[in-house]
């Protein structure tokens, strides 16, 4: 069955052809959920909150643009809702804020153990780090999808910046100090 006539089975509530639809992009919109989740557990969550929102949704698919784009944005926007309500935003005064760079050696710290420090980064930290550098939204994009301001936006991603080279020093001192 085409992608096409898939799309338009879930519109009719076809549960095989839902069942289909998640096997073919739930491992990809399950990375999603993973790389702005807290952990594993709450990554399944979203993924099935996600799928949802998109079962219910579907019918305003109208085969115009990425169908798996539409996936990914639907995606990314159930697991942000999850914060939107929370209080995880500071509000920062623009003038306070002080970018850091983040430069990592590939040589000396695997993309695994990124992965895993970045996840378990605070929430607001965690969320703007992964909008900004790893799927490359603009801070005004970032404000409107959390609702937070654009100076809120920047000094989060200072700070997870921070947070991330701080934690990567000691791993390295750490390491170092190991092999002596």
């Amino acid at each position: 069955m085409s992608l096409k006539q898939l799309i338009e089975n879930c519109k009719i509530d076809d549960t095989k052809a839902q069942g289909e639809l998640y096997k073919l992009f739930s491992s990809k919109l399950f990375a999603i959920c993973l790389k702005y989740s807290r952990n594993y557990a709450e990554a399944e969550d979203n993924l099935q909150d996600a799928f949802l929102t998109i079962f219910k949704k579907i019918e305003q698919y109208k085969n115009k643009g990425s169908f798996e784009g539409w996936l990914k944005r639907i995606t990314v926007n159930t697991v942000l809702q999850r914060y939107r309500n929370e209080k995880v935003f500071d509000i920062i005064n623009e003038n306070t804020i002080e970018d850091v760079e983040l430069d990592v050696d590939e040589d000396t710290v695997s993309i695994d153990y990124l992965l895993k420090i970045i996840q378990e980064l605070p929430d607001r930290y965690r969320l703007v780090f992964n909008l900004y550098v790893l799927d490359g939204y603009s801070h005004k994009d970032i404000a409107e999808m959390l609702s937070i301001t654009i100076g809120t936006s920047k000094s989060n991603l200072a700070r997870a910046r921070q947070i991330l080279k701080q934690t990567i020093e000691n791993y390295n001192t750490e390491r170092r100090s190991q092999s002596l």
